[in-house]
């Protein structure tokens, strides 16, 4: 059975909506029933954003996914994985996060600190967490800015959708001139090893 409740969690400028529309139709050519929420939070570059994606062989009634039902929270940065830690389910719930540290206003100005030992707290929960360093992974591609595309590469590998559903979508999604390079990136997640 085909069924998943994802949150995207990322800072405006990273890709999430992308993110959502990818995986999204990836569900869709599964033959599944999907919903995608609107943007929750400040879409604005540097503001924090929460896309949900959820999808079943049934019909979906609501986009929304609250707290306790996330399957997966597919993380752009640290903050953005701790703060989306209430989302994930008790059993079976996982989180893939990139390694990259974006902070927040009150980290800049000096209100706060930007809390240490994510991963570790994380995993102190009892919460299984996939971490890579996308961002290396995306420059290794030859684009920067697929950070978003290696996550969905990475959490591609986790779920039942073949390869060849994901790869079509990326060419329906992503401008022609840019496929070569996401088509890579999200190979570098879909074939991650780990460390």
């Amino acid at each position: 059975m085909n069924a998943a409740s994802i949150v995207i969690a990322g800072v405006g400028g990273q890709g999430t909506l992308l993110a959502s529309r990818i995986i999204g139709g990836a569900a869709i050519k599964s033959g599944c029933d999907v919903k995608v929420s609107e943007v929750h939070g400040m879409s604005q570059r540097g503001g924090s954003v929460i896309t949900f994606v959820r999808y079943g062989d049934g019909k979906v009634s609501s986009p929304v996914i609250d707290s306790g039902q996330a399957d997966a929270v597919l993380a752009f940065e640290l903050l953005e994985a701790y703060r989306c830690v209430p989302y994930v389910k008790k059993a079976g719930g996982r989180i893939i996060a990139n390694l990259q540290k974006s902070d927040p206003m009150p980290v800049i100005t000096g209100a706060m600190d930007f809390p240490e030992n994510i991963p570790e707290k994380i995993r102190g929960l009892g919460i299984p967490l996939d971490l890579l360093d996308a961002t290396a992974l995306a420059v290794k591609s030859g684009n920067s800015r697929a950070v978003n595309v290696v996550l969905i590469g990475r959490l591609a590998a986790a779920l039942s959708f073949p390869k060849e559903i994901w790869l079509a979508v990326l060419r329906e999604t992503v401008k022609p001139a840019f496929l070569e390079t996401n088509v890579s990136a999200f190979d570098e997640g879909y074939y991650y090893k780990g460390k």
